[in-house]
């Protein structure tokens, strides 16, 4: 009877102590993309974070900015995801409709102004758009390196420019720029679309969308200029193709990966220590590495080859344009309705 009881107490005190185990466990639920992002997150971001705090469990949903916004949507009244790591275009959205908690003030101690996203968001991340060019098409051709954004609208590269569709973030970032460059704005849109239909028309072989299909492009050369971003410029040179990324002297558009403390979550805590893990100086320069991404972070340190590939500095940072996403994400729609009416008609 006593071997029996024992028996019995030895259990319940093995299921008290499982389930004591349960109770204190944490999992925190990462929205982020896929690909190499997944790669680094699981392989070196999510362990370094979970050593760092016992019992704790990262997990990645994978899947897109407006993937994971729709997401976030569908969870708004009971979220499972505890931090959204989205482009910022779709991150303006996500804030406005108020699904980010606010972020612990001392968290955005030394990062730069633009990666405070209106107290909401975090810059743990960025890249730039601007021009990509084949360096030996140009130099067959005797032609310097492009230096402008003009350069797109040069009558010399008639069909041999890609400027990708309006849904494509940096097709939308050079509708802006040319907008500003003809004296309009992102709350006066109207130059940017005559720019592109009437100067940017002529030239444009495609408004490629889709970045692999771009790259396609550049090495059947069928273009041998585009707007592009600096990561995607990088993952193609790294293949060995001759190209370069060139940040227009008027100034190449920030686009900043951005994070939030997905508001309701079940880790409010742990999500705020996350997002300030992400943009720690070592985070940083991983990131940078992996993924192409300009530090936000000042204190951050990267070798030189790394330095070379992404925006990176206070005098790099100084010089990119930062978009009105609070405007921009308000009329998206009736944009994206009228380039498909009156440029790619």
């Amino acid at each position: 009877m006593k071997l029996r009881t024992h028996a019995v107490t030895t259990a319940l005190a093995a299921l008290c102590c499982a389930a004591a185990a349960t109770a204190s466990a944490q999992t925190l639920y990462v929205a982020a993309n896929g690909g190499s992002t997944e790669k680094l997150m699981k392989e070196k971001l999510f362990p370094e974070f979970e050593a760092e705090n016992p019992g704790v469990k990262v997990v990645q949903v994978t899947g897109t900015s407006t993937e994971t916004l729709a997401k976030m949507q569908a969870q708004r009244n009971k979220p499972e995801i505890g931090v959204a790591v989205l482009d910022d275009g779709p991150m303006w959205q996500a804030l406005q409709l108020g699904f980010c908690d606010p972020i612990q003030a001392d968290t955005f101690k030394g990062l730069y102004d633009m990666a405070n996203i209106d107290g909401k968001a975090l810059g743990v991340g960025l890249v730039a758009t601007g021009l990509a060019y084949n360096t030996e098409a140009f130099k067959k051709l005797g032609l310097p390196a492009p230096t402008s954004w003009e350069a797109l609208v040069d009558p010399k590269f008639k069909q041999k420019v890609v400027i990708p569709s309006i849904t494509n973030t940096y097709g939308l970032h050079t509708l802006v720029v040319f907008a500003k460059l003809r004296g309009g704005s992102e709350k006066n849109i109207d130059p940017g679309f005559k720019a592109m239909v009437d100067e940017a028309g002529p030239n444009v072989v495609a408004w490629e969308p889709a970045p692999g299909k771009l790259a396609e492009m550049f090495q059947n050369g069928s273009t041998i200029l585009a707007a592009h971003g600096s990561g995607r410029v990088q993952a193609l040179k790294n293949t060995g193709f001759p190209v370069e990324f060139v940040y227009p002297k008027e100034g190449a558009v920030a686009l900043q990966v951005a994070a939030c403390a997905v508001n309701k979550s079940p880790e409010p805590e742990l999500a705020q220590k996350f997002l300030k893990f992400m943009v720690r100086p070592k985070t940083q320069e991983l990131l940078a590495q992996s993924e192409g991404w300009g530090p936000t972070n000042t204190e951050t340190k990267l070798p030189e080859d790394v330095a070379k590939r992404v925006p990176y500095g206070p005098e790099a940072v100084k010089n990119m344009q930062v978009m009105d996403w609070t405007t921009i994400n308000a009329k998206r729609s009736e944009w994206t309705t009228r380039w498909n009416r009156t440029v790619e008609r």
